[in-house]
């Protein structure tokens, strides 16, 4: 469970949870940073012992010891590298565990608290960012200790040496902090574009048939590259700032070597001290570059990954909605960019029924209460709504916003006041109404995989029952058009297939689920005329005695439901077969005809409102 009260919190949680690993990882930084100190002091031994005594055997061991350390210091900072290397790809791997897990149980809010390129963004870049500051746990701890070695050894040299040292490092923090808070703004601006950014093009991936249909695609690519203009501005921004750290962080350790070696050469002028001790005095700066360098790059990283940390912990703040409270303001599913995805879409829109594969949000509420036995009447008090058990319900809306709305409350993605079975949908487990409801999106995600592998919801179906659902689905053809029929491989979002056949077989895959309450969103919005009419007929007879509501204006559709409720301005204003709305109600007949604007509810018949 990591920390999230803070960004520098969640980073120190990645630390001790592996308290070994960075334990070794510190030990070896700072025996690799220390050992560095070592050859200047084998150096210096060298030409006092050995060449201003003419002694070739002290020369020789000297020589020899040089070389040993050499070959140690080599190995010490192959496995210092290897340690910290897997530092950072646990710190990773921890990171991403937990975002998919938060992901996975917040799902329906997700969409409504953050844009799609953000999350994009927190599993591209964020995480990597996040574990690199763990480096500080290694060569930092490393370069913090090597400095007060080399500070204690120039003391034993030269007291002012020793001072020149431990005021010039101080003095380099102050010269690069207004530097480091400059990022850190500027790192802020430039993630929360690029989340933007890549919501954006996302956007226009997804639709690009669509806008190349409408002649839009014009307009959004031009929106998009103003949009990138502005994130590569706010880049060179970030690498302006950047860039002078990176200059700094060189140019400054080298001036202040410069400087002390200069007064060691005067001091050794004035026979202060010995030449050996000169030489010695040069590698102990010139070591102490190393670990400043570290410490100035650490910096670099913390500012980067507490911009990164933050926006991690900002997605695992969210909380999933536990169905008990009212719903929020936006029950449409409007996304923060562009208010078009359902809310019940969440991460991947999955339209598993088994309670275990899905991705949807929700936790279970307190008071939990028995759900429904067998076959139970579902009813929504905000529209009006009684769906009667195992009855084949119709629901043509005004507003496509509204039939959302009620998809969301009746597979309890938003609160509402919703009861099963005269049971509040809020007081019932969750799983269990995972397991036996099932909201299935006309768009819903597809992952990767064989279409096999796609078809499946949660369990192992026989190909006679994959073929049925496919068969009710109208999809036969879409198995005879591919090379390997069921075990053809699909990519990502099936881009491989029209948008009708993504249709149908996200149809097959939620009817393979057999859920007692089957909710269809729009299910053949992208289908012919023909297609529609044997959908219709078969999934009447495939989902007999069984729930199932289709929200839908097709009246190919609505002409086989049993019942049809006729919702506008938010509630249902009359009820009845589809050709008894036909007959009576003139909003109805325009709203499914599509030949006029739809009669405000005020002219529509007056109706029961619920469906018996």
């Amino acid at each position: 469970m990591p920390d999230t009260r803070g960004p520098l919190r969640y980073i120190w949680w990645l630390v001790r949870s592996q308290p070994v690993r960075v334990m070794r990882g510190s030990l070896l930084g700072t025996a690799w940073m220390v050992g560095l100190s070592m050859r200047p002091y084998l150096v210096s031994r060298a030409i006092d012992d050995g060449l201003r005594t003419g002694d070739t055997r002290a020369l020789l061991f000297w020589v020899a010891a040089i070389v040993v350390a050499g070959f140690g210091l080599a190995q010490l900072g192959i496995q210092r590298h290897r340690t910290m290397t897997f530092i950072r790809e646990d710190a990773s791997a921890r990171s991403a565990a937990v975002l998919l897990r938060q992901l996975s149980r917040i799902g329906a809010v997700l969409p409504r608290k953050l844009a799609a390129g953000e999350v994009a963004t927190l599993g591209g870049s964020d995480i990597t960012n996040t574990s690199h500051v763990l480096t500080m746990t290694g060569p930092g701890v490393g370069a913090i200790v090597a400095y007060a070695v080399v500070a204690v050894i120039l003391w034993s040299v030269s007291p002012q040496l020793a001072l020149c040292v431990l005021l010039g490092v101080p003095a380099v923090a102050i010269l690069i902090g207004p530097l480091l808070r400059r990022l850190d703004r500027a790192e802020s601006s430039y993630r929360q574009r690029q989340g933007i950014l890549t919501t954006r093009a996302g956007d226009i991936v997804a639709g690009l048939r669509v806008l190349a249909g409408v002649g839009g695609r014009d307009l959004f690519a031009r929106r998009y590259a103003a949009r990138s203009q502005e994130l590569r501005d706010e880049g060179y921004r970030v690498g302006a700032v950047g860039s002078w750290i990176e200059a700094l962080t060189v140019a400054i350790p080298a001036g202040f070597l410069a400087a002390v070696v200069w007064l060691a050469a005067r001091m050794a002028v004035d026979g202060d001290i010995t030449i050996g001790q000169l030489v010695a005095v040069y590698g102990y700066v010139a070591v102490l570059v190393v670990p400043v360098w570290f410490l100035m790059e650490a910096s670099y990283q913390m500012i980067r990954g507490r911009v990164a940390a933050r926006r991690i912990i900002t997605l695992l703040r969210l909380t999933p909605d536990d169905g008990t409270g009212p719903p929020p303001h936006d029950t449409g599913g409007a996304t923060p960019d562009n208010g078009t995805s359902s809310a019940r879409n969440g991460v991947g829109g999955s339209v598993r029924g088994d309670g275990t594969g899905s991705v949807r949000g929700g936790v279970g509420g307190s008071m939990e209460r028995a759900a429904p036995t067998g076959l139970a009447e579902l009813h929504d008090p905000a529209t009006g709504l009684t769906v009667p058990a195992g009855r084949l319900v119709g629901v043509a809306a005004a507003d496509p916003a509204e039939a959302i709305a009620l998809a969301d409350r009746l597979g309890r993605y938003v609160g509402s006041e919703a009861t099963w079975g005269g049971v509040p949908l809020a007081a019932i487990a969750l799983p269990e109404v995972r397991a036996r409801i099932l909201v299935a999106d006309h768009d819903s995600y597809l992952f990767a995989g064989t279409l096999r592998e796609i078809l499946h919801s949660g369990r192992r179906q026989a190909d006679t029952e994959l073929r049925g659902a496919l068969r009710v689905a109208s999809a036969e053809d879409v198995v005879d058009a591919l090379p390997e029929e069921l075990d053809t491989p699909i990519d990502t979002r099936a881009r491989r297939l029209s948008g009708g056949q993504r249709q149908r077989v996200r149809l097959a895959r939620a009817l393979l689920v057999e859920p007692e309450v089957l909710i269809l969103v729009d299910p053949t919005s992208a289908v012919d005329a023909h297609t529609e009419a044997r959908i219709a007929q078969r999934l009447r007879a495939a989902r007999a005695g069984r729930s199932t509501i289709l929200l839908a204006t097709s009246p190919l559709l609505l002409g086989y439901a049993d019942q049809v409720a006729h919702l506008c301005d938010g509630r249902v204003v009359d009820t009845g077969t589809h050709a008894e709305l036909l007959d009576r109600d003139p909003g109805y007949r325009a709203l499914v005809s599509r030949d006029g604007e739809p009669v405000p509810a005020g002219g529509a018949a007056d109706g029961a409102g619920a469906l018996r």
